[in-house]
């Protein structure tokens, strides 16, 4: 039952995802995507695991806690895109998204049954999950070690 749930909603993405491609897709810093189909595609072509930060980025203190501990440090920057395609999927309060970007990351909470921010979702290229974690202290290194541990225990 789940598969095909993945399936209807992969595919619900990928018609919403259509009109993304192209857009503003990746956060300036190149590193953060936006269009999980396009991030999916990628992870697909570079044999990569997806990274999905489910964020409140302008209302959820451990979100942007995140954020500047981990995330936008060099050594997270430079060792986390070695192995993840990196997708933010924002659910901002303050501000708006573009509706087709709303509607793929709603879709996708629903998917991964989403219940609080920050979560942080490791699947493989196909978007099957495997592993779930939220902030953790200790900054990048500490962070990066953590996410290791999950991928070592993965079977794909």
């Amino acid at each position: 039952m789940l598969k095909m749930k993945q399936i209807l909603l992969i595919g619900l993405l990928i018609f919403f995802g259509a009109g993304l491609v192209g857009a503003a897709s990746e956060k300036s810093d190149n590193l953060w995507q936006t269009d999980y189909v396009a991030a999916q595609a990628q992870a697909l072509k570079e044999k990569k695991m997806l990274l999905l930060d489910f964020t409140g980025s302008d209302w959820c203190g451990w979100c942007t806690k995140l954020k500047k501990e981990v995330f936008n440090q060099e050594l997270f920057k430079k060792e986390a895109p070695k192995d993840f395609i990196l997708v933010e999927l924002d659910f901002p309060q303050k501000s708006q998204l573009e509706e087709k970007l709303t509607k793929q990351n709603q879709a996708l909470s629903k998917m991964y049954a989403i219940s609080g921010f920050p979560a942080i979702v490791l699947t493989d290229a196909t978007g099957v999950e495997f592993a779930r974690t939220g902030y953790q202290a200790g900054g990048p290194q500490a962070y990066l070690d953590h996410l290791q541990g999950f991928v070592k225990n993965f079977q794909p």
